[in-house]
């Protein structure tokens, strides 16, 4: 798991967030934030709605948190990981996104590895930010390689049994996409959907304007703009060195892993900030962009359908603007 920063881009949504927990009629708006998935998720609808629809959309998040995380106990992942390299059965949804992974390894040339557990845990960016030894980092390194993941119908196996897969960092926007789907079918005319600052927008605003998102900026104080975008039937998503990292020793450690060497990719990314027609592929974008450098990233963007556009902030503080998106009023 390239482990996805909350807040390496920051996404703050600019639009009016009006709470309530009865029942609404129609043209209201309703917002609820719970804590989920190791972090802050959002979610923001109006039309003909009620409450009780942000508790099923809560509830399909747990739902899948419960398949795809690497720490709970008895999810698919977990029963993967932990089987020996036996086939297991898995959830069709987990069968999806681990499809989802080996495309992006391809498309990667293996740098986006969702065999990347053994490293990712042995960092534990979350935990007590320690630089691993040499020896540690070797041993989990040889354990990365997407190729050994084998799907046979509805069972997934690892050819190493001591590899470990790690789908953290597409999780989310797979789970944003579902609830957007969700919401999407139950007369929802309009919805925002942040999850751990990844965004999904489902049509516009009440007054039928695009949503406004607000992109920090990296190393900047709080409040501190590169700008702001409008969105509608987007998913906005970001990774990037800036933000969870530590320093040892006068070096900085960053969480995007390279799983070549075991260490912090070397990248001329700050943060990348991509606008997708899918939540999935912004995420996997988005963490290759940071893993492969702004080059071949632009390379990878431009050839990639569903792709929209993204803002990508290098080490030397240029901006670059990719594709079709831009700040409102030029900025």
């Amino acid at each position: 798991m390239y482990y996805k920063v909350y807040n390496v881009v920051i996404l703050i949504i600019l639009a009016l967030l009006i709470s309530g927990c009865a029942d609404r009629q129609q043209g209201e708006q309703l917002s609820e934030t719970r804590l989920l998935l190791d972090t802050y998720c959002t979610i923001t609808i109006h039309g003909t709605v009620s409450s009780g629809l942000l508790d099923e959309a809560f509830l399909l998040c747990e739902e899948l948190e419960a398949l795809f995380s690497i720490t709970i106990e008895g999810s698919d992942v977990w029963r993967i990981n932990n089987a020996g390299g036996l086939p297991v059965t898995v959830d069709p949804r987990t069968i999806e996104l681990i499809k989802s992974g080996l495309v992006f390894g391809e498309m990667s040339d293996g740098m986006f590895d969702i065999t990347i557990g053994r490293l990712s845990r042995l960092w534990d960016f979350g935990g007590e930010l320690n630089v691993p030894s040499e020896s540690e980092i070797e041993a989990a390194r040889e354990t990365v390689d997407y190729r050994q993941i084998t799907i046979d119908g509805n069972t997934v196996s690892l050819e190493n049994p001591d590899a470990w897969i790690d789908l953290g960092a597409i999780a989310k926007g797979y789970i944003a996409n579902e609830i957007a789907m969700l919401l999407a079918a139950n007369d929802v005319t309009g919805a925002l959907i942040d999850i751990g600052r990844d965004v999904v927008a489902v049509g516009g605003r009440q007054d039928g304007n695009p949503w406004r998102i607000a992109l920090q900026k990296p190393f900047g104080s709080s409040g501190e703009w590169l700008g702001i975008i409008e969105v509608k039937w987007v998913s906005v998503l970001g990774s990037g060195t800036y933000e969870r990292q530590f320093e040892k020793d006068g070096v900085i450690y960053h969480h995007i892993l390279d799983p070549n060497t075991g260490m912090p990719a070397l990248t001329d990314i700050v943060s990348a900030t991509v606008i997708t027609e899918n939540a999935v592929l912004g995420e996997g974008l988005s963490t290759i962009a940071v893993l492969l450098g702004s080059e071949r990233a632009q390379e990878i963007f431009t050839r990639t359908n569903g792709f929209i556009g993204a803002m990508i902030v290098l080490d030397n503080g240029e901006l670059l603007k990719i594709g079709d998106v831009d700040f409102v009023n030029g900025g």
